[in-house]
């Protein structure tokens, strides 16, 4: 694996400011450790700045607490889900790159280093991402993502993909952002989203082969939201609709969402199975229906 960081910039040249825009709901139990990572980074010039999605539990007193640790702005909100409060914190945000990691991860410390470089030697990218190591609930690494050369994405091929830039190592260029007209709150997941009206601006999104993000695997994860996903991610792809790739984005987006209901709601399964054009269907198609098909029901237990 190609770990090489990009070539460091002109050393007279001062390092752009980075805004690290974090939202936050009910996330309690892994905000200090974060946090921490945030101040953690050994690139100078970055502000922080965590919104609160009207969270029910004790972040809020917590994120308090920590301001008379960590130097951060401090907002909330009721809650809006996860694109309101991103918008939330970008209208307080003055860098000219944004990071928008989640607040149950953590950045290492040369995440925005690597990135805001890249981004500064490259000014027709608008976004970059990167790799990340999966850990558990408590830390623990449990997979890593390995690559060895940069992927250039484009818009085509991300609608046709569903490709999506992940919010735990994308980092924005503002001016990309803007253009993008932000995030659209209706849209309650941000990075697929993003990923496409970056993309659909005209700028390139390029992935590095280097881990700048722990990503925790907890039962919380909205990943694991199947319904929710599916609905978000089609609400994000009917700006374009009339696009010769939409339909094959589309058939991703409903096969990522049958991994998950061919398991838990069968009924719901073949709803989804069926939601498919017929000249969509392909291997990923099939492979779900086999699974829906031979998946016994679970066993009800005996009075």
């Amino acid at each position: 694996m190609n770990t090489e960081s990009p070539p460091q910039p002109d050393a007279q040249r001062p390092q752009p400011l980075v805004s690290i825009v974090a939202p936050c709901y009910n996330g309690g139990k892994y905000l200090e450790e974060a946090i921490r990572s945030f101040f953690s980074q050994d690139y100078p010039n970055f502000e922080v700045i965590v919104v609160d999605d009207g969270s029910t539990d004790n972040s809020p007193s917590l994120l308090r607490e920590l301001q008379q640790t960590y130097d951060f702005q401090l907002y909330t909100q009721a809650n809006q889900g996860v694109s309101a409060a991103l918008n939330h914190g970008l209208a307080h945000a003055k860098g000219v790159y944004v990071s928008t990691p989640d607040l149950d991860d953590v950045m290492l410390p040369h995440s925005v280093r690597v990135r805001a470089e890249y981004l500064e030697q490259h000014p027709e990218i608008g976004c970059v991402g990167a790799l990340i190591t999966y850990i558990d609930e408590e830390g623990k690494v449990v997979k890593e993502q390995q690559r060895s050369q940069i992927k250039v994405h484009r818009f085509d091929g991300i609608l046709r993909k569903a490709t999506v830039i992940g919010a735990p190592t994308a980092l924005y260029r503002m001016s990309a952002l803007r253009r993008a007209d932000f995030y659209d709150p209706r849209v309650r997941v941000q990075d697929f989203q993003i990923t496409l009206r970056i993309a659909y601006q005209g700028f390139e999104l390029h992935e590095l082969p280097v881990c700048v993000t722990l990503y925790r695997r907890h039962s919380n994860n909205l990943s694991r939201k199947y319904r929710l996903m599916l609905e978000a991610d089609l609400l994000a792809i009917e700006p374009y609709r009339d696009h010769p790739a939409y339909e094959c984005g589309r058939t991703v987006l409903i096969h990522k969402a049958l991994k998950y209901a061919v398991v838990q709601d069968k009924k719901e399964a073949w709803r989804l199975l069926r939601s498919i054009p017929w000249r969509h269907l392909n291997k990923t198609s099939f492979k779900r229906l086999k699974r829906l098909v031979l998946r016994r029901p679970f066993a009800r237990p005996r009075p």
